[in-house]
């Protein structure tokens, strides 16, 4: 099995629409590997914040008690080192400008993609945390406690809880085959229960993903019948580094 992660970045979001907040933003963001409860008004964000300070806090700018910038700027205030990120319903530059200006670190239009809001909050973890991008240097980097892969060209890509133990499993074996029955192992408490065809199709899904946000091929070669080997001949996969 893969090894247990360690202590996930707490997040904190603030959104009234209770069906989005319960159904949609937290489960996602659990899945991408975050530590996250949710509250409906600015005054459930306060008292929440009284218990448990968060590593970022999302906001949406519609609330039904309070104006999302006001709050911004007084969990800024309260909180200068903590990550804000803004939601909203309205692309205007206008709002972006002034959500930024009162605290925001990121200002994100809704309906937001849950990928696109977990790398928006793992990059601002890194740089919050003082942890610099590695330099392009024409290697992949896999960071098993970021819960990312990038690319030689610097580009991010946010991995899901499947993913995370598929290439945390591929990365621990650089260049040699991984099997299908490990992959599997990985994958599951119950082996006996989980489809190997399943696989197949976590890898297709990951490669295009990865295409998709990156532009680049992840170097993950299939061995037919047997499993599958992460490499690159000429430039290899840096491994937590």
């Amino acid at each position: 099995m893969a090894a247990p992660l360690r202590d996930a970045p707490y997040i904190l979001v603030l959104e009234d629409d209770a069906e989005m907040r319960e159904d949609v933003v937290l489960p996602g963001l659990r899945d991408y590997g975050f530590a996250v409860d949710g509250v409906g008004t600015a005054a459930a964000l306060y008292a929440a914040l009284e218990g448990r300070t968060p590593d970022v806090v999302i906001l949406d700018v519609g609330l039904p008690d309070a104006d999302g910038f006001s709050v911004a700027q007084a969990v800024r205030a309260l909180l200068p080192r903590i990550g804000v990120v803004m939601l909203t319903g309205h692309g205007a530059v206008t709002e972006q400008v002034r959500g930024l200006s009162q605290g925001a670190d990121a200002y994100l239009v809704k309906p937001v993609q849950i990928e696109l809001l977990a790398v928006c909050i793992h990059s601002l973890l890194r740089r919050l945390h003082g942890r610099v991008a590695p330099l392009a240097t024409q290697r992949w980097h896999f960071d098993p406690e970021g819960w990312c892969l990038m690319s030689p060209q610097r580009r991010q890509v946010a991995l899901t809880r499947t993913e995370q133990r598929m290439v945390s499993c591929l990365a621990a074996s650089l260049g040699r085959l991984v099997t299908r029955e490990q992959l599997v192992e990985t994958m599951t408490d119950n082996v006996h229960d989980f489809d190997p065809h399943r696989i197949e199709s976590l890898v297709h899904r990951l490669r295009r993903k990865v295409l998709e946000q990156t532009g680049e091929r992840l170097p993950l070669t299939a061995v037919h019948g047997k499993g599958y080997v992460l490499e690159d001949q000429n430039r290899p996969i840096a491994v937590g580094e």
